[in-house]
């Protein structure tokens, strides 16, 4: 895919990575249900297992389903090489793990999926990590809670669950003066609407999970390397610059260049930490990247028409959708995400926490579940459910607020969806 002239991305998300099956001429990428794989003899194992020829050995670290997968998806963000893994929230692990150390920290934003804000204030402590949480619209503040054990400044494009988007040019201008990677999340956005790459970032992640798949089937993650960052310009990053001893002192960054993140990922972090994506799961991904230009389009439109109607209804108080004239971003958004902000936002219903309980109980074509990015419309109440281990002061903060709802705009009709809110919150307001 990379002789001739540069392809558009409705071609790449279909063909990129793929060939048909040499063995069978499938054109559809097969699911390689194998454990391991025969080694052509002693030496071409011996290669393999010191890094000195890419192939297949053992499916923890490489899968050809998966291996098509990560050519696509790395193709799609412009990046040089991706590690798919089992979840959005591994790969955050995975993107995180030959950057830090016992006693180093991460700056984060505090607008973040709660997940992702317990596991960045809870659970990384174990490992000896910390993370720093600030408001990255304020830009001073990220440059003073960065610190000499810095060791990645970290960010989601469009925030989950508030739609908030970031200014990642901004952001990344700011981690590259402190010599750090900025490390973007992209879930909600998709490389459709935001190509974080192009913008600074060094490492994209992915829940691949939601949009990219977009059917609801199958759990994965992705963390998608630029290439461009100097992994030894100092001695902050020496899993990647020093001499790595499982590998008889090969040094990554050295030896590999551009895509010593990308060889450490899958030689050290799918080795010894085991998330890997299954064979299934990556074929159903490859199925839905297929038409992820199509469905975003869709989401965006419905997203714009359900969130107009929201803005004008006397029974919300406010609605976060970025896309909307009135919204505070709608400069920043036009600028940074011109083909739109997503189908991912939050509304404020009038009558607070039990109103917004009435509400997610009465709709009817919109699904109650804890994801999204679906082709369905879906619904949750943040506080009491994905973001309840948080501190009312860390809700408010990530814009899910007692009062708030999150809804991901799905791809049915917009006047249906606005006739179940609408009869909603008429059960919720009455």
């Amino acid at each position: 895919m990379t002789d001739g002239p540069a392809l558009g991305f409705d071609t790449l998300q279909i063909h990129a990575g793929a060939t048909p099956d040499p063995a069978t001429g499938a054109r559809q990428t097969p699911i390689y249900q194998s454990t391991a794989y025969v080694f052509r003899d002693a030496d071409h194992a011996a290669a393999l297992f010191n890094l000195q020829e890419v192939g297949f050995i053992y499916s923890r670290l490489t899968n050809p389903t998966v291996a098509v997968l990560q050519e696509r998806l790395a193709t799609l963000e412009g990046g040089v090489g991706a590690v798919c893994c089992s979840s959005g929230h591994a790969a955050q692990i995975m993107a995180l793990f030959p950057l830090m150390g016992p006693g180093k920290n991460v700056v984060a934003s505090t607008r973040l999926y709660g997940g992702t804000v317990t596991q960045f204030s809870q659970t990384i402590k174990r490992f000896g990590w910390s993370a720093k949480f600030v408001d990255t619209d304020d830009l001073e503040a990220v440059k003073a809670a960065i610190d000499d054990d810095t060791r990645a400044v970290f960010c989601e494009s469009i925030a989950n669950p508030g739609g908030y988007v970031t200014d990642i040019r901004a952001l990344a201008d700011v981690a590259d003066a402190a010599g750090l990677p900025l490390i973007v999340d992209n879930t909600s956005a998709t490389p459709y609407l935001c190509n974080p790459i192009a913008q600074g970032a060094t490492l994209v992640v992915h829940s691949t999970t939601k949009y990219l798949t977009g059917n609801g089937t199958v759990t994965g993650g992705v963390v998608i390397d630029s290439g461009k960052f100097d992994w030894s310009a100092n001695d902050k990053f020496p899993s990647l610059s020093a001499p790595e001893p499982a590998y008889h002192g090969l040094k990554f960054h050295e030896t590999f260049g551009g895509l010593a993140f990308t060889f450490h990922g899958i030689a050290i972090g799918l080795r010894d930490l085991g998330m890997t994506m299954n064979p299934q799961a990556a074929h159903y991904t490859l199925m839905g990247v297929e038409t992820l230009s199509l469905r975003m389009q869709r989401h965006v439109e419905n997203a714009i028409k359900v969130a107009t109607w929201l803005e004008n209804d006397d029974r919300v108080d406010y609605v976060t959708y970025a896309g909307l004239p009135s919204s505070p971003y709608a400069e920043r958004a036009e600028r940074c995400y011109p083909k739109g902000c997503g189908g991912l936002f939050t509304f404020a219903v009038k009558g607070g926490y039990e109103a917004c309980i009435k509400l997610v109980d009465s709709l009817k074509i919109f699904s109650h579940v804890a994801n999204l990015g679906d082709t369905r419309s879906l619904i949750i109440h943040s506080a009491s459910t994905t973001h309840r281990q948080l501190t009312p002061e860390q809700q408010e903060a990530a814009g899910a607020g007692p009062n708030v709802v999150r809804v991901s705009i799905g791809i049915e009709n917009a006047e249906d969806l606005i006739a179940d809110l609408d009869q909603a919150l008429a059960a919720a307001c009455g």
